[in-house]
């Protein structure tokens, strides 16, 4: 660098944090170099913005969460992605949840961050694509708990298949309806929301279709972009609920179609029925 002035390490942590995510993937030699301190420097710098979820740490350097493999990404390495903004996004969704509601909940990290607020919540069904989500949920608060079948993504833990159940005991698929499903998605922009594997969007648009209320999660990440498979217009949900407000742009188009903002700053203004 060439600006002589000595920096504070919050300073050029985020300064570090900003340059591997412009650059994508950066080594530590690197980064040690173009900001003139030791690679142990660097090494803590890059440990802690991990664990802050603002990058993610490699050995021999780091990579930007935006140049992340998404399906191909163990869950646990993507849990400590905006890990501290998911578990407030999920004590905020927890409040659409009353005792007794049937839910579908999807796959990935910020659903089981919702998961784990439900603890209080009683005699829950819950209807899901995510493998983690038995193991994770108190088994005070869910009744039962359906798991979607289908073929199995390893690295998402998750299933990917039709949203129906046949019963146990005649084996004749049923159709489902449930009051309120709680899906988490990749990307939300003006014209709706996305992930981006087609299988996955065609699945969660069925759970929007059975559920008599639905609730969008997205971390403020994934505001304002749009990923490869459409999942379905902003219509298709009551809620958004996230961890800051959308830029103005966003938040009119989800007011025009009636879509109810909720953030940790933002109380719930219907009680959820």
């Amino acid at each position: 660098m060439n600006d002589s002035t000595p920096r504070l390490p919050a300073g050029r942590k985020a300064q570090v944090a900003s340059y591997v995510n412009r650059l994508g993937q950066v080594t530590v030699t690197a980064l040690a170099a173009h900001f003139e301190v030791s690679p142990d420097t660097i090494r803590r710098d890059l440990d802690q913005l991990d664990s802050e979820g603002l990058l993610i740490r490699m050995h021999g350097g780091a990579m930007s969460t935006s140049a992340l493999p998404w399906h191909d990404t163990p869950l646990s390495d993507r849990a400590r992605l905006q890990a501290s903004q998911k578990d407030r996004i999920g004590q905020v969704a927890a409040d659409l949840v009353q005792d007794g509601n049937v839910l579908f909940v999807n796959g990935g990290t910020t659903a089981l961050a919702l998961v784990h607020h439900l603890s209080e919540r009683s005699e829950l069904i819950i209807a899901t694509n995510n493998l983690s989500l038995p193991a994770e949920i108190s088994a005070e608060a869910c009744r039962d708990v359906y798991v979607i079948g289908g073929h199995v993504r390893l690295s998402g833990q998750v299933t990917i298949g039709p949203v129906a159940f046949a019963s146990a005991i005649s084996g004749v698929e049923n159709d489902i309806h449930v009051d309120l499903a709680l899906i988490g998605v990749g990307a939300v922009d003006g014209e709706g929301f996305s992930t981006s594997n087609l299988d996955e969007a065609a699945m969660l648009a069925q759970m929007a279709a059975r559920a008599r209320r639905v609730a969008v999660l997205a971390d403020s990440t994934k505001l304002d972009r749009r990923l490869f498979a459409a999942i379905g217009p902003l219509s298709m949900a009551d809620y958004l609920v996230t961890n800051e407000d959308p830029a103005p742009r966003l938040a009119a188009a989800l007011a025009e179609h009636g879509v109810e903002v909720l953030t940790p700053e933002t109380p719930l203004r219907h009680p959820a029925g």
